[in-house]
């Protein structure tokens, strides 16, 4: 059994005017099936980069990608989108949830996309909505739910589709931080059930809460390993004696 997420040697270089950016800079990263991994670092650190490419939504500019053991850096948008459509669910900042649709509907859009037939999706969705507590909640609309509601309903709609990975970014970034903190703990409950979550984050405060931490800076890895090392949080600091000069 290989590994669920498998990075080798990853770059992802940009071309921002005279300027040659490493958005990532030869990253190796494995995740396994049942994880939980935080990847942490400040902005500009690659970890959005990192999560474009783990969520099929970019690719290497060289190196290679393998998502449940399938090569994905060489695939085209529309292989990509089907991978996307069965391995992964996104949860994001934004709950990115559909106003006019109700709570059900939103929950069945993945399931829409993916080709599931109407009772079965309806079936999958109010399945999910369970999971997270909100099923007498499936007729409502969004916006008569509360934030963390909202987020719960996301959870949801990324968990009806069965992924492999649910692909966590910032996901309290626009809670306060008791919802936050619920929403971070039916992550972890998610997890203890058998899900793989890998959890986008700036916040050490949120990387904790994770098992394992991998930290980014400057598009490569700096630290990979268990959330609860004091190394984990601690950010390296830049010597100033050691500036090596631009050559």
């Amino acid at each position: 059994m290989g590994h669920l997420i498998e990075l080798k040697q990853v770059y992802k270089i940009y071309q921002m005017g005279s300027e040659t950016v490493h958005a990532l800079d030869g990253v190796d990263l494995t995740i396994d099936q049942g994880e939980f991994v935080a990847i942490v670092g400040s902005s500009g650190s690659g970890k959005s980069t990192a999560m474009n490419i783990i969520g099929c939504l970019d690719v290497p500019t060289s190196g290679s990608y393998h998502l449940g053991g399938v090569d994905v850096s060489t695939m085209d948008d529309d292989e990509q989108a089907e991978i996307r459509n069965k391995m992964l669910g996104f949860i994001f900042q934004q709950y990115n949830l559909i106003p006019k649709l109700t709570v059900l509907e939103n929950v069945e859009l993945p399931l829409l996309y993916a080709g599931v037939d109407g009772s079965e999706r309806r079936k999958r969705a109010l399945q999910s909505l369970e999971r997270v507590g909100l099923k007498e909640k499936a007729k409502n609309l969004p916006s008569q739910l509360s934030g963390g509601q909202q987020q719960r309903v996301s959870i949801a709609r990324a968990l009806a589709g069965t992924p492999s990975v649910i692909l966590a970014d910032e996901p309290t970034g626009a809670l306060d931080s008791r919802t936050g903190r619920e929403v971070l703990g039916f992550l972890k409950q998610l997890n203890r059930e058998g899900d793989t979550v890998v959890l986008i984050t700036h916040d050490n405060s949120i990387a904790v809460k994770a098992d394992r931490i991998v930290r980014l800076q400057d598009g490569k890895i700096i630290y990979d390993g268990d959330a609860h090392d004091p190394r984990a949080v601690v950010q390296p600091h830049d010597d100033p004696e050691e500036e090596v000069p631009a050559s």
